[in-house]
């Protein structure tokens, strides 16, 4: 497994050494309860959950009280989705978002129908991106909430936020972004100050497993969301439980680190991108799914036409770890439905590789890894009839 080239970073990522090294401490030896206050094992907890928070408050330009710690992304998406649905239902039941949301997002949406509340789902182009003009004419007096994806952890893509929060404010609707894809590869200083709600885990920017945080924009009342989790009171009431001391710590770590390196390894996963891109690109036939400029820095979406996208990925599979999706989405044996979003043909969506960059990717690999792809798609269209026959 040493041997093979990981291209899957959008699914998640290794901890860092240095992560790792700043948790282990909390497992063994300052293991006490955050919310003990009657002795130092709690205490020290408690300092170190805080002096986390504000890292990462520091880190992302944001108050630390805006802060709530989850198990990760999904969780957060629950959070606000059904904390807003419940707060402002007296608002209104109307929801919108976009056909190429992650899957999570989806789901809840779906959940909240069934409840009674009315979602209206955004086409986007073929780069991946909403209309303006679409959302404008879609908004209503009954809206109460917004949520589009920043970086689309397919494709890379990423939406004009700017735009989207000004209507939706203008409106009197609350904007909530998933935007777990792009922390640690674009800035985020900007987007936060923008939207009322977002969302981050922990293993996507080589911190652990099982760690994320809803953002909910500070200082704005209508903001605050119902009880999600009860059960002690932890987290202004709004998220109960035992907080996950060396989880925190290890995700505040991870983050301070990304974003100390931010700028230098944009422009190198940029210059890794676009190698790969090149590469790919010369393999004949091959399109590219995600040819706006504004997108994450990291990610590559190409299709290879008279090719079975299962056993493309099976021929792979010893020697490249990618895949072709979101790995929230990998039981489903319909094609992505992000790429059908876009007006993707079902079979060339079939036929795609998301490969996806990390700050362990280097030049050689990548490299390697456009000679593999190059050999795998030849050798899987020499027993494609319809190959054969392409050019009569």
């Amino acid at each position: 497994m040493h041997d093979q080239l990981y291209f899957d970073c959008n699914a998640t990522t290794p901890c860092s050494q240095e992560v790792v090294d700043a948790m282990l401490p909390y497992f063994h030896q300052q293991f006490g309860n955050p919310s003990s206050s009657h002795h130092p094992y709690g205490w020290l907890a408690k300092d170190a959950v805080e002096e986390a928070t504000q890292k990462i408050s520091k880190a992302l330009g944001v108050h630390p009280t805006s802060l709530i710690y989850t198990s990760g992304a999904t969780e957060s998406i629950n959070m606000v989705l059904k904390g807003v649905a419940k707060k402002m239902k007296f608002k209104g039941k109307h929801i919108i978002t976009t056909k190429a949301e992650h899957k999570a997002v989806l789901d809840v949406c779906a959940f909240l129908e069934e409840d009674g509340f009315e979602v209206s789902y955004l086409d986007v182009d073929p780069n991946g991106l909403i209309s303006i003009e679409t959302l404008n004419k879609t908004l209503r007096s009954d809206t109460i909430l917004v949520a589009v994806l920043y970086a689309n952890n397919e494709t890379g893509v990423i939406q004009p936020l700017d735009e989207i929060a000004s209507l939706s404010h203008k409106n009197g609707s609350l904007l909530f972004s998933d935007t777990t894809q792009a922390l640690g590869k674009v800035d985020l200083t900007e987007i936060l100050g923008q939207v009322d709600f977002a969302c981050f885990s922990g293993h996507k920017v080589y911190g652990p497993k099982g760690v994320g945080l809803t953002y909910i924009k500070d200082n704005l009342e209508r903001n605050s969301l119902p009880s999600f989790i009860q059960g002690g009171g932890q987290q202004k009431e709004q998220r109960g439980g035992t907080i996950n001391t060396p989880l925190i710590v290890g995700l505040a770590e991870a983050i301070m680190l990304a974003q100390e390196n931010l700028n230098r390894e944009q422009e190198r996963l940029l210059g890794l991108r676009q190698h790969l891109e090149t590469g790919l690109l010369n393999i004949e036939g091959a399109v590219l799914n995600n040819e706006t400029s504004l997108r994450l820095p990291n990610t590559v979406h190409v299709s290879f036409p008279y090719v079975d996208g299962a056993n493309l990925l099976k021929a792979l599979s010893n020697r490249i770890a990618t895949s072709n999706g979101s790995a929230c989405n990998s039981a489903s044996v319909e094609p992505s439905h992000v790429l059908t979003a876009m007006g993707i043909d079902r079979g060339l969506a079939y036929a795609s590789l998301r490969l996806s960059m990390g700050k362990y990717s280097k030049m050689a690999g990548v490299e390697k890894a456009i000679e593999i792809i190059t050999d795998t798609v030849a050798r899987l269209r020499e027993s494609n009839i319809l190959w054969e026959r392409r050019s009569q």
